[in-house]
């Protein structure tokens, strides 16, 4: 067996040796082919890793060949449930025992090499479980015998080697056995579950109560070991033990509580294990306190049958009292300690929280059992752990608060049930908790002091605004069950701090931050006590006519609550407090609230002066500026109404040294695979923000539509400066094909597109005396665009840009610009990539719906040449994801389009000279699209258009003029209701699935359009022709023309559907 072994341990080594590289290969597939073969090579396993060495005190092979070696014995022991044969099972058994006296009695028990011990014992652990339950079923008697004093040996405590090899072994089983997310994580295997059963049930039967004795007996011995050592003097000997029995403790009370919840009760929870739980809650030594929280929570959360017992046993703990005494001694060490953080001392309180949560919500069950002694008991114990659960709610660390939410969430869970069911006003004693709960609520929703969040990373940041999100959740629940309690603290807290900023008393900014924070979330806090709109923050009287709210002067009436806070905050300038954090809550909350401000003007100008200054959009920070842009310019386009002109001018001033725009290039990761100029488009940095406020400088012009040569002015003191530059970045672009050129460009475009979306849309029919926009301004800015497109469009960033501003400058322009759309069309095609294909059909079908008539030119000419790019593109297998998803796309904006044509009533021009060739060729491909049933909702869109067709097409002229389509009628006889009768009788047509059974209602509609353009002759045609050629009997023909003819829309569509489950085996 040798050399078989020799060349393992070769193997091994050269495996494990990064500088072998000719032979690395070779030995990794020798070493994979042996663990593969783990049932004919494991006992060269057994031999590499229990062999002794010559000297006959160490292992003949080194650790990581032994390593290898339990890799393959647990190869050979996993996942198999039979018994082993009576030779294998003597051999390794054998191996075993004397490698453990060797080892771990007279040995170093692994000492070089401690992960040996934690892979053996998980060896070992499977073996038991393949063996104990027939063939060793003495398994846990003969390992007790190791553990005992030697006879030779002096000493009367027990091997802390064994100890700790007993420990891994029953937390190894425990885990194999009982542990519930180990399971979960596992494939299920019914054999795996049917041997677990069986384990658990002979360890209960035979061994329990013997694991159990020499658990607690060796966890009792060291524990009076530890008290003689920490007593005695400290020397290094005597350190030694005391970790070495600190480590024993550790693992026996975590092994204690691995098996709790698979054994009786009675067995763990006695008159000695109580008190030495106890104790070693508060043990000097941290692992030992958290092991035994944790094997105290399983014992309060194992399940029972009755639950006077599960109520019983938690009396018996009296654990709401010990957790009391805990949390008061460690909060007030936590204070001593101050700003010198203990990570360790803060997991300890950590895990009181946790424990005092289960104990929470077992009572929590309880108080709802249907037995009256139960539920008062539990009730009452829950009331007596309000009090600390809070303590540990109001802690500082928010991983220590919010080991309670559960609980929290359970008692205000029974007290809301309690207020829907009951008329009755609620208790002193639930009123004083819930005052309570709220003042720590409150506080918790406050920043740390300490911390600044611009120094924070948005990871922390992100964590802070969750415990907020979770700590609203709890104020709601309060809200249902007290509205007025949660309302009168907000607002007065809010308020206190409003006014002492106001009257120059020092504040700190968190509290500040919270002041406004608390204004931010009153709207949301307030919902049933507030109206909408203005209503929400002026008392207004019940109903004021629509045609007097322009007229009414709402400063006449007083203000609600949330009205008196907003005004508050306005006027105490708590806008100029001297932190980012502040100011920036301030600009969130006026510009959640732009109703108040249509209630008190006067409070808009200090705002505004506030939002123009060093505070926002000119702040130092450029988080904070970028935020501003989008604040600044959802206030402007809400209170735009209430702008003067003066102030209009005022604000444009102030802003227009903000829209110069700044090219940011970002730093490449990969600059081998990446494009610098696609990432730049793709991360355009602040500009992503700064787009608002062109925007907002469109609505700021606007506001000048009565005087159109002071808006035309202003306009072109916006735009001018920035298609100004244009020439010079694509001189640059040209030449040396500079990538910032480029990315201005792409930037000056959008940014002149969003000027334009400032500006109303221009109506579809012009009202008497309307006054048009600049117009000339607008064509000279898309003339300036439509240049750059040409120079550059080869670069898809500069195409997507084109779209983006067209799309915005022809809602206020209308059709005065539709002499550019022709050469708008060839140069975002003549370069287009296959992706960019649905957004340029999107781009079109938002043309046509802006300017109707206007696009006939453009449509007639380019309908026949799209339509026949679609037509191919949808032909060609999709040869990836990218590719399907392109073909999808294109297909849903092909089809929108074609919907929009419609729409517009320009159907006129799929029958031009030019395009009445092609229109078979579209009828066809609408058709092959209805009976693809691998995209519902194309076969959808297509029965739609097709159905609009038939609406133009198909109805007869009333003064006996030809159709507008001769023949069409012949088309769908002929090929469409055969289609879609083809269609709902495939078998691959899933009528359990909704996207296709949403198809036959759509081929129900289609058929009722028909029958309504053709009217008799429809019906004649289905009764007559069609329905006999489908094997449809007479009467069932003639039932379903007259529904057909009579059935409103949806209830013709349900008949119809019920037919074709029907004609599928009604599924």
């Amino acid at each position: 067996m040798d050399p078989e072994l020799d060349q393992i341990t070769q193997a091994i080594l050269i495996a494990s040796d990064p500088s072998q590289t000719s032979l690395h290969a070779q030995a990794l597939e020798y070493l994979s082919s042996i663990q593969q073969n783990a049932q004919m090579t494991w006992r060269w396993a057994l031999a590499l890793f229990v062999e002794p060495g010559a000297e006959g005190n160490e292992r003949k092979y080194p650790p990581q060949v032994r390593f290898f070696a339990l890799r393959v014995l647990e190869d050979f022991l996993d996942n198999r449930f039979d018994s082993l044969g009576s030779e294998t099972f003597k051999i390794i058994q054998e191996s075993l025992v004397k490698y453990i006296q060797s080892e771990y009695i007279y040995g170093p028990a692994e000492v070089s090499s401690p992960f040996l011990r934690n892979k053996f014992s998980h060896t070992l652990s499977l073996f038991f479980l393949r063996t104990y339950v027939e063939q060793w079923p003495t398994f846990f008697t003969d390992f007790f015998t190791l553990i005992s004093p030697l006879e030779s040996s002096s000493s009367s405590s027990f091997n802390p080697h064994v100890s700790l090899l007993l420990f891994h072994l029953i937390l190894e089983i425990s885990g194999e056995v009982a542990d519930q997310m180990l399971k979960a994580a596992r494939i299920h295997n019914p054999a795996r579950h049917t041997r677990d059963g069986r384990v658990r049930d002979a360890v209960r039967e035979r061994d329990a109560a013997g694991i159990n004795e020499a658990v607690l007996t060796i966890i009792a011995a060291n524990v009076e070991k530890l008290s003689k050592l920490r007593s005695a003097s400290g020397s290094a000997e005597s350190r030694k033990e005391l970790e070495q029995a600190e480590e024993v403790v550790d693992w026996g009370i975590r092994t204690f509580g691995s098996y709790v919840g698979w054994v009786d009760i009675n067995l763990t929870v006695t008159p000695t294990t109580v008190p030495l739980l106890f104790t070693l809650i508060s043990d000097a030594a941290l692992p030992i306190r958290l092991a035994t929280c944790v094997a105290v929570s399983r014992i309060v959360s194992k399940g029972l049958k009755e639950p006077g017992d599960k109520l019983q046993l938690i009396k018996v703990l009296a654990l709401a009292d010990v957790l009391a005494t805990l949390e008061e001694r460690t909060r007030k060490e936590q204070i001593v300690r101050g700003e010198d953080t203990d990570e360790g001392e803060e997991s300890y309180r950590e895990a009181l929280g946790k424990l005092l949560n289960v104990l929470g919500l077992e009572l929590c069950k309880l108080s709802e059992d249907t037995k009256d002694d139960v539920r008062t008991e539990a009730t009452r114990l829950t009331d007596q752990t309000l009090p600390v659960m809070l303590r540990f709610l109001a802690d500082t660390y928010d991983d220590t608060s919010s080991t309670v939410f559960p609980f929290l969430s359970t008692v205000l869970l029974a007290h809301k049930k309690t207020r829907k069911t009951s008329a009755e006003p609620i208790s002193d004693a639930t009123r004083a908790f819930l005052t309570s709960l709220l003042e720590v609520l409150l506080e918790k929703l406050r920043w740390d002091g300490d911390e600044d969040p611009a120094d924070l990373d948005e990871d922390d940041k992100a964590a802070f605004e969750v415990l907020r999100k979770d700590l609203r959740t709890f104020m709601d629940s309060v809200l249902v069950i007290d509205p007025s309690l949660v309302t009168g603290a907000v607002q007065t807290l809010a308020m206190n701090t409003l006014n002492a900023y106001q009257n120059g008393v020092a504040v700190k900014w968190n509290d500040a931050e919270l002041a406004v924070y608390l204004v931010y979330i009153f709207g949301e806090i307030n919902k049933s006590g507030g109206g909408k709109g203005r209503a929400a923050f002026c008392e207004t009287p019940a109903v004021i006519d629509k045609e007097k709210r322009k007229l009414t002067d709402y400063s006449e009436f007083a203000l609600t609550v949330h009205g008196q806070m907003l005004y508050t905050l306005v006027q105490s300038r708590i806008s100029a407090y001297p932190h980012h954090t502040v100011t920036l809550q301030f600009f969130e909350t006026t510009t959640r609230y732009t109703d108040f401000f249509k209630v008190r003007k006067e409070c808009i100008m200090p705002t505004l002066h506030a939002m123009i200054d060093q505070r926002g959009l000119h702040n130092q920070d450029s988080s904070v500026r970028a935020r501003m842009f989008y604040l600044f310019h959802r206030f402007i386009k809400e209170v735009r109404n209430e702008i003067s002109l003066d102030l209009s001018a005022s604000l444009l001033d102030s802003i227009r040294d903000l829209l110069s725009i700044q090219a940011d290039l970002p730093e490449l990761d990969s600059p081998e695979t990446q494009d610098l100029l696609t990432e730049a488009i793709k991360n355009p940095g602040i500009f992503d923000s700064q787009i608002y406020l062109f925007e907002t400088a469109g609505i700021l012009n606007s506001l000048f539509f009565k005087d159109p040569t002071q808006s035309e002015t202003l306009l072109r003191s916006i735009v001018e400066s920035l298609m100004g530059e244009l020439p010079g970045h694509l001189q640059a672009a040209k030449v040396s094909n500079d990538v910032t050129a480029i990315v201005k460009i792409h930037h000056i475009i959008m940014a002149l597109g969003n000027v334009a979306k400032g500006f109303p849309e221009l109506p579809s029919t012009l009202p008497e005396g309307y006054i048009l926009p600049p117009l000339e301004v607008f064509r000279e800015i898309g003339q300036a665009i439509l240049v750059c497109l040409e120079q550059l469009n080869v670069v898809k960033g500069v195409r997507d840009a084109t779209r983006f501003a067209f799309a915005r400058i022809v809602a206020p322009t209308g059709s005065s610009i539709t002499y550019l759309i022709p050469p708008l069309m060839v140069n975002l095609l003549v370069h287009s990539e296959p992706s960019e294909l649905a957004d340029f059909m999107n781009f079109i079908g938002l043309l046509v719906h802006r300017l109707k008539d206007a696009m006939f030119q453009v449509l007639d000419e380019l309908i026949t040449p799209l339509t026949t790019h679609v037509s191919q593109l949808l032909a060609q297998p999709a040869s990836g994801t990218d590719d399907a998803l392109t073909h999808g796309d294109s297909k849903k904006g092909y089809l929108n389009l074609l919907s929009s044509i419609m729409t517009a009533k320009l159907q006129g021009v799929f029958l031009s000279e030019r395009n009445k060739g092609q229109l078979e060729g579209l009828l066809e491909m609408m058709e092959r699209l209805v009976i693809d049933l691998t995209d519902p909702a194309g076969q959808r869109s297509a029965l739609q258009f097709l159905a609009r067709c038939v609406n133009v097409w198909a109805v007869p002229s009333p003064d006996g003029a030809p159709q507008a389509l001769p023949g069409f009628e012949r088309f769908i006889y002929e090929r469409l209701i055969p289609a879609t009768f083809r269609v709902l009788s495939l078998p691959e047509f899933n009528t359990k699935d909704g996207q296709v059974m949403m198809v036959s209602y759509e081929i129900a509609s289609f058929y009722q359009t028909v029958a309504k353009a053709r009217g008799q002759e429809t019906l004649d045609f289905f009764v007559s022709a069609f329905l006999p050629s489908q094997g449809w009997p007479q009467e069932m023909a003639l039932d379903f023309v007259t529904k057909l003819r009579d059935l409103d829309n949806k209830t013709f569509k349900k008949y119809f559907t019920d037919i074709v489950r029907a004609a599928h085996g009604g599924s």
